[in-house]
């Protein structure tokens, strides 16, 4: 069955979203005062990982962004419910392995990857769904879930561009580790706004326990 807010981000949203979805150095750059380039290197520099799974990959930016960071020598896969974004994503990177697939339903198997992770993609899960879609991510991981969300102490919903049910902030890190207790938090940042202090990003690192 598919949710409001899947066929919220399949359809013509969706596309404005991946239209806009263009350099994301620069945007967080602008948003933060430092590069995703540069958050992604404090957090994955030296960690032992090949096979790589963004779930909710839109355009493919961030998943390009490892791979040059990489020199391509990642195994680097993607899965979104947007068909526009995809064909931009395969336009954009030959070497990525996008499919469309739903984030409540991951079309790989248990352990296929090192490292699974999302990037403003659990704010938009609604939170009746939400315990499954961090189901379904740590059973794809081997070994780390690695995410950067928008940050509240608990849960919040936001009005996104006029629009009602489809923006959550979270505590989403602290809900990983309530939900699977032997994930241990390897790191994670806060980064405020430099527009405005009152809003809040998380990135986290969680190792599973083996």
């Amino acid at each position: 069955m598919t949710t409001a807010q899947e066929e919220f981000w399949s359809g013509q949203f969706g596309d404005q979203y991946t239209d806009r979805n263009i350099n994301i150095d620069q945007q967080t750059f602008e948003k933060f005062g430092i590069t995703r380039t540069s958050m992604n290197q404090q957090f994955l520099s030296g960690l032992d990982i090949t096979k790589v799974l963004e779930v909710g990959c839109n355009r493919g930016e961030q998943l390009n962004l490892l791979w040059l960071h990489d020199n391509g020598t990642k195994d680097l896969y993607g899965i979104d419910i947007n068909e526009y974004a995809l064909h931009e994503a395969r336009e954009n990177n030959l070497s990525l392995n996008v499919i469309k697939g739903s984030a409540l339903d991951i079309p790989f198997k248990d352990n296929y990857f090192d490292l699974v992770y999302t990037s403003g993609v659990l704010i938009h899960i609604h939170p009746d769904n939400l315990k499954q879609v961090m189901s379904e991510i740590y059973r794809t991981s081997k070994k780390y879930i690695w995410g950067m969300e928008y940050w509240n102490s608990k849960c919040e919903e936001i009005n996104y561009r006029g629009n009602g049910g489809f923006l959550w902030k979270n505590s989403f890190r602290r809900l990983y580790q309530k939900y699977f207790p032997d994930l241990k938090l390897v790191q994670q940042e806060f980064y405020g706004y430099k527009d405005d202090i009152r809003n809040i990003d998380i990135m986290f690192l969680l190792e599973k326990s083996l």
